[in-house]
């Protein structure tokens, strides 16, 4: 979780640099609970239902949008209140 711990800004200028290595054509896997690293990626691999025992399953996969309109996907319900906010 590269976040943790970060101010906003941090996250801002993380988010920035991550784009840029994706644009000059790298792979970048990110492991994440922030809602707002989140609702920017390319592609979600949602995995839960729980944690520890109670997860390691593939709930959702796809876009944020596809992963918010996901019944099944826990991340999905506060997702798509990230995406719908102005």
């Amino acid at each position: 979780e590269p976040t943790t711990g970060l101010h906003f800004e941090d996250v801002r200028i993380l988010l920035k640099v991550l784009k840029q290595l994706v644009d000059k054509g790298n792979t970048v896997i990110v492991v994440e609970h922030n809602l707002d690293v989140i609702k920017v990626a390319d592609y979600i691999v949602d995995l839960g239902p729980g944690g520890g025992e109670y997860g390691g399953r593939i709930i959702a996969t796809g876009t944020p949008e596809e992963i918010s309109q996901n019944p099944e996907s826990i991340t999905g319900k506060y997702l798509i209140k990230e995406l719908t906010r102005k």
